[in-house]
């Protein structure tokens, strides 16, 4: 699978990590950065890894900040992208079967390390289930004004 992925100041150290596990698993990645501890703005990194994945280069993406969720936010602006904060296994297996996540979000700040190891193998094992959660998921992806 080619994975898109970035982090801000509070997550070079848990993506390296999970970098490591990508290769192990056999994985292809492009790290979009950031690549140290000085300060930069995550909504950059996530729209950089957001587009990335939206105009097809990548089928999914991961996102780490210090909560998670300023990525999240910022990548679910891109169209086409369904960003998914999660905070456990159980939750990243449901962003995957349920909603289609292509990106997933994890708070470096709020999750250790084994967690965040299991929480990216359970996203990257799962798959969608389509069926009645298909229909849900072109909802998510309507445009606004349809929705009205």
């Amino acid at each position: 699978m080619k994975i898109a992925l970035g982090c801000d100041h509070n997550g070079v150290e848990l993506k390296n990590i999970l970098i490591d596990h990508l290769k192990t698993l056999g994985h292809d990645y492009h790290d979009f950065g950031c690549y140290s501890n000085e300060s930069v703005d995550y909504p950059d990194v996530a729209q950089d890894v957001a587009k990335s994945i939206s105009a097809g280069n990548y089928e999914q993406g991961l996102l780490i900040c210090g909560t998670g969720i300023g990525m999240s936010i910022a990548a679910n602006k891109i169209p086409g992208i369904r960003a998914a904060l999660c905070q456990d296994a159980f939750n990243a297996e449901m962003a995957r079967q349920h909603n289609d996540a292509n990106i997933l979000c994890i708070g470096a700040t709020v999750t250790t390390e084994g967690e965040a190891i299991n929480i990216l193998k359970s996203y990257l094992s799962a798959s969608f289930e389509g069926g009645r959660h298909e229909r849900r998921v072109n909802k998510i992806e309507a445009d606004k004004t349809e929705a009205d």
